[in-house]
């Protein structure tokens, strides 16, 4: 009798614990950490998988060359020669192993000196119609400016022309390429460009990328502000989508770059769940 007692005993402490870890039936119980996953999970498995991903760089430099086209028909004689200007990461060169060296080491937000590491090793791609687009503007005549904000001190400028170069853009030359080290404000530059140039498009993955005035922390004044320019989408500015890094996250978090903690995860929970049904 004392053995079976022992017995039905180890049969109610196993069944105690499986309930505690296996959920019933049609229902779920997540931990707490798979609720503050890391937030680039989602987003990387479509930069890294999904074909409308690609799609959107395609559609968006057909966008471009369109623009561009229209502008040559249009040219008169005398008139200033016509250029584009290019933002670089995430528009022309893509870091996707970057980003997922991250989620590995489970960093889930842009991290400074794991990028400054990366970007030595020349492992950039060419984004999906970047060179096409860029080898079509130089037969035609058209200059291509690089302009890009980076910082990894002496070596920036050096290593910017070589990560262009490495994927066979045209052009890549330090009279097309502008290195911000100390600041994203890409306007005076292209102020600059214009002087001498009439530009026809420019390119960016950041509202930022086409002016200044969207480096806002506020974020309902960062979405009005967009609507206020919504006609340029698609000809002054062609969008090219990064759902892990931008000026999108400095409006909800004050910071381009916030730590990975949970206390981060949850405020990009609630920006998530902004708009949520209640049923």
């Amino acid at each position: 009798m004392r053995g079976q007692v022992k017995v039905a005993a180890k049969i109610l402490a196993t069944l105690v614990a499986l309930n505690a870890v296996v959920p019933a039936f049609g229902q779920s119980s997540p931990s707490a950490d798979a609720k503050l996953e890391n937030n680039l999970t989602t987003a990387m498995a479509w930069k890294q998988t999904a074909a409308e991903y690609r799609a959107l760089y395609h559609q968006g430099f057909n966008l471009a060359r369109l623009r561009v086209e229209l502008a040559l028909a249009q040219k008169q004689d005398g008139t200033l020669p016509l250029a584009i200007i290019s933002d670089v990461d995430e528009t022309l060169l893509l870091a996707n192993d970057y980003w997922g060296y991250l989620i590995e080491q489970e960093q889930d937000f842009f991290d400074d000196a794991i990028w400054d590491r990366w970007v030595a090793e020349n492992r950039a791609v060419a984004s999906p119609g970047a060179l096409e687009f860029l080898e079509f503007c130089v037969a035609n005549g058209v200059e291509i400016f690089y302009v890009t904000n980076r910082d990894q001190g002496d070596s920036t400028v050096q290593l910017a022309l070589d990560n262009l170069n490495a994927v066979g853009f045209p052009s890549v030359d330090r009279a097309h390429l502008r290195v911000l080290r100390e600041t994203s404000n890409k306007e005076q530059v292209q102020q600059q460009i214009r002087e001498d140039h009439e530009v026809v498009v420019l390119l960016g993955d950041n509202l930022n990328d086409f002016a200044r005035r969207y480096y806002s922390t506020d974020l309902e004044q960062r979405l009005s502000l967009m609507e206020e320019d919504r006609e340029r989408y698609g000809r002054d500015y062609i969008l090219f989508p990064n759902p892990t890094d931008g000026h999108w996250i400095r409006a909800i978090f004050g910071d381009s770059e916030p730590p990975p903690s949970d206390a981060n995860r949850s405020i990009l929970k609630q920006a998530a769940t902004r708009s949520a049904w209640t049923p």
